[in-house]
């Protein structure tokens, strides 16, 4: 299909949410979860396609890839992360007190995940934008659901804090948690210039650093695809480098920002749809580290 057709074919689109079935599901006792589903062909994988950092999947950029992977006939599954808030609809503030660490979201979408099987989706695949992006790697290191398949991640960034020796961080936020000090902290994350939180739940997020993803990714090889954007001015400097030194599946789209927005949209669908349609590999093709 072309690119000028897709164009006008998501431009005349309703939102997903018309078409699709609202999913509730517990995540914990009085914690609700909330996920869009749109059902398509059965013998597609099924998408699994997470948010950026506190946004909610009702984020432009998650939306305008649902639509158009559904309108392609895939199964999509578009879930919110609670962050500990019941039936969360709307992004989170930055200056919110936060609760939640990424051992909570990987339990979150490891539910979404066996969702999904329970279904009957053997084949599925995961794909994040930004912070998603990382959340998913990290849930792909602890022994995913055997029914993942593949792994595309758009915008993925590391856990990052602001430009501040990670290193004197982590030492100080170890040190609070082994002393079992429960008090809060707020240190830099992602976007966020102040973000509160436990010592123990921000050190699960910023341990995951460039080094960290790197070898995650090594460890997918080709079942996964990185869609980056060349413009993209929320990238710490040499990330894009690192990144092509990977043998991972890498597409950098010129003039693309950290939002793939306008025209560049159409540019992540193509490629996403093209790695579906390509036949993800059952195992790495490269030769794994001991």
């Amino acid at each position: 299909m072309s690119r000028a057709h897709w164009f006008f074919l998501l431009l005349g689109l309703l939102p997903l949410s018309a078409h699709a079935t609202l999913i509730t599901l517990e995540m914990r006792p009085n914690l609700p979860a909330a996920a869009d589903y749109q059902p398509g062909a059965p013998d597609k994988p099924a998408i699994l396609l997470l948010h950026g950092f506190l946004q909610t999947r009702e984020f432009a950029t998650v939306a305008t890839l649902a639509r158009g992977l559904a309108d392609a006939g895939y199964s999509v599954l578009t879930p919110t992360l609670t962050l500990g808030i019941p039936g969360r609809k709307q992004s989170l503030a930055c200056e919110a007190v936060h609760h939640t660490s990424l051992v909570d979201d990987i339990a979150e979408i490891d539910r979404w995940v066996k969702w999904l099987r329970g279904k009957g989706h053997r084949d599925i695949v995961l794909m994040g934008h930004s912070f998603g992006s990382l959340q998913l790697l990290a849930y792909l290191q602890n022994q995913p659901n055997p029914a993942v398949t593949g792994f595309v991640g758009i915008s993925m960034v590391e856990a990052q804090i602001g430009g501040q020796p990670r290193a004197p961080l982590i030492e100080r936020l170890t040190a609070q948690v082994a002393q079992h000090d429960r008090k809060l902290v707020t240190e830099p994350l992602s976007f966020c210039g102040k973000y509160p939180t436990t010592a123990e739940a921000l050190l699960t997020y910023v341990r995951w650093d460039q080094p960290r993803l790197l070898a995650a990714l090594h460890r997918l090889g080709d079942r996964s695809l990185l869609i980056m954007g060349g413009s993209d001015n929320r990238l710490e400097r040499g990330w894009l480098q690192a990144l092509q030194h990977l043998k991972t599946p890498l597409i950098v789209i010129d003039g693309g920002n950290h939002f793939m927005d306008g025209e560049h949209e159409f540019d992540v669908l193509e490629h996403t749809l093209a790695f579906l349609q390509s036949g993800i590999p059952s195992e790495p093709s490269h030769t794994q580290p001991k």
